[in-house]
């Protein structure tokens, strides 16, 4: 997709100010991302998709100022969200620095410790391009288990039925793990964490001075171990970085047996976005509880 000179119109009233360069980016799967120069020689970093037909820029934005909120680690500032795009503060990409995933866990620990009364969000916003249920009911909102297995394995297998990525045999496993799952999560104490929602190595950048910045967040408050898990699904966190973690806010006993639940999810999100390449190894997840 090319930005038009209507659209490039649009934007400089929007911005009042002249766009000098557009540059495209790579990385982006969904939208199109560009170096977006004004005229005065400052830098925006631009994502743009005029097919969008729905809120997802705008439920990034809101993701975005909720980690601003906690004033732990660094994200991109908003400048403007709509339907077809955000526009965002560039941040020229650096190298790591020494310690960097040192710093890296101790900041995402720390960003843990920004919590809130409940279990969910404000609103829905999404995961990938599929829709991420966050609105819980009076029980859910104090109950991690009932909201995690309703909000998040449920509701990914009902879109699975509805996308045809269902069988039987995921119907009949996923009934059998509802019958586990309070064994499996058991009960915490812990406080609903603010959660990035969606950690994985490319969703993470080095900035200028070699620290990481966090970027396309699906925001929700959870149990702390979801967002761990994602980081261990496809790799790009070393040692380092889980040892500081632990340090600065240590995990309960038994989270290395938690996380294929944790793991669980994304995997049957994938299987939603991607097909059904994900779909054994969705079942391998839910059958080591069972």
């Amino acid at each position: 997709m090319i930005l038009s000179q209507k659209n490039k119109s649009e934007l400089e009233s929007e911005l009042g100010q002249k766009i000098s360069s557009l540059k495209s980016l790579s990385g982006g799967c969904i939208s199109d991302a560009f170096r977006l120069t004004l005229d005065n020689n400052f830098s925006l970093f631009l994502k743009f998709n005029s097919e969008v037909k729905n809120d997802m820029f705008i439920k990034e934005a809101n993701g975005l100022k909720e980690i601003k909120k906690s004033n732990t680690i660094r994200v991109p500032s908003v400048i403007k969200a709509t339907n077809e795009f955000i526009l965002l503060e560039f941040i020229e990409p650096g190298k790591q620095k020494k310690n960097f995933f040192e710093d890296f866990g101790r900041m995402f620990a720390s960003m843990h410790k920004f919590s809130n009364e409940h279990f969910g969000f404000y609103e829905n916003n999404f995961i990938g391009s599929n829709e991420q249920d966050n609105i819980a009911d009076d029980e859910e909102k104090n109950n991690w288990v009932k909201f995690y297995f309703n909000k998040r394995i449920l509701f990914q297998v009902e879109l699975a039925e509805k996308l045809g990525n269902s069988t039987s045999e995921l119907r009949e496993s996923v009934s059998a793990l509802e019958n586990k799952i309070e064994e499996i999560i058991g009960s915490s104490n812990d406080k609903p964490s603010l959660l990035h929602g969606d950690l994985w190595g490319g969703n993470y950048m080095v900035d200028e001075n070699g620290n990481a910045c966090l970027i396309d967040p699906a925001v929700y408050y959870g149990n702390r171990e979801a967002d761990l898990a994602m980081t261990k699904l496809f790799g790009g966190f070393n040692s380092e970085f889980y040892s500081s973690y632990n340090e600065t806010f240590p995990l309960a006993d038994g989270y290395e047996y938690r996380e294929n639940i944790y793991k669980l999810y994304h995997v049957l999100n994938h299987l939603n976005l991607f097909g059904r390449s994900y779909y054994s190894q969705a079942l391998g997840l839910i059958r080591y509880y069972l």
